[in-house]
């Protein structure tokens, strides 16, 4: 390598590590949850997004861009922090409310018809998210809500995968291949959903994944309840009938990314 190119990698190496630096949130004062009140009839929730979980920053393009339609159409936006290293990746730093919550429990009043849910870990704090607002819809009056899952601002480790799924030995490849040689080893890879829709590829498997994906609807909402699960512009798959023609309804959409939403 000649001196010009040393020069011009290093540079190049320079100018990422300040990005990297400059994208890493200073975390503002927490709101305090029992005061908080999210404003209007959409809201989004940012759950953990951290270097400390998504150390490739997998999920920062699909967050960055979820935030920012948040932001342009006026939608509250709630940031959840726990007690780990500091190191939230998301361009936007100053969102309406951050949240003190250490595994991803709701513990202030989300009473919206449309909530958008971004961040994870998928099968852990994210879990924790989803249920507690759905446990809160049950309780208030029963009316149509969706939860719309941006998949490429989501991050997760895979690990309900089944080892006899036809894709398990794909997955553990990907992660071998993002994961190589990373410094100081990589522990607890994580990749995004949308990644994982990309190894599985085939639209029933990616739809059976999806089910195993959901918060225990069926232990929270009674038979009055209609559920369902869309993927981007697809049919709903009815989980639930419900009763009556005038059900109310759940659903959980799952887009690829923010530049689907329609709000």
């Amino acid at each position: 390598m000649t001196t010009h190119s040393k020069r011009l990698l290093c540079g190049v190496l320079c100018l990422f590590a300040c990005l990297v630096v400059q994208a890493r949130c200073v975390v503002s004062a927490d709101s305090p949850p029992a005061n908080l009140r999210v404003q209007g009839d959409t809201a989004l929730v940012a759950v953990h997004l951290s270097e400390a979980y998504d150390a490739r920053y997998a999920s920062k393009p699909g967050a960055d861009a979820a935030i920012k339609a948040a932001r342009d159409k006026g939608i509250p936006r709630i940031y959840l922090r726990d007690d780990g290293p500091a190191g939230y990746f998301v361009e936007d730093c100053e969102p309406d409310h951050w949240v003190h919550s250490q595994d991803g429990d709701i513990t202030f009043p989300l009473d919206v018809a449309h909530l958008i849910v971004i961040g994870g870990h998928l099968e852990m704090c994210m879990s924790t998210a989803l249920h507690d607002v759905l446990l809160q819809w049950s309780r208030l009056p029963p009316r149509h809500r969706q939860i719309t899952l941006p998949m490429d601002a989501i991050y997760s480790n895979g690990k309900v995968i089944d080892p006899q799924d036809s894709f398990y030995e794909d997955i553990v490849r990907f992660m071998g291949v993002v994961t190589y040689a990373r410094p100081g080893g990589e522990h607890w890879p994580k990749l995004t959903l949308l990644e994982t829709m990309g190894i599985i590829k085939r639209p029933n498997r990616q739809a059976d994944y999806l089910r195993q994906l959901l918060p225990r609807w069926d232990r929270i909402f009674d038979a009055r309840w209609r559920v369902e699960m869309v993927v981007n512009d697809s049919p709903p798959e009815v989980l639930r009938p419900g009763s009556g023609w005038r059900a109310p309804t759940v659903r959980f959409h799952f887009v690829d990314t923010a530049a689907s939403l329609d709000h």
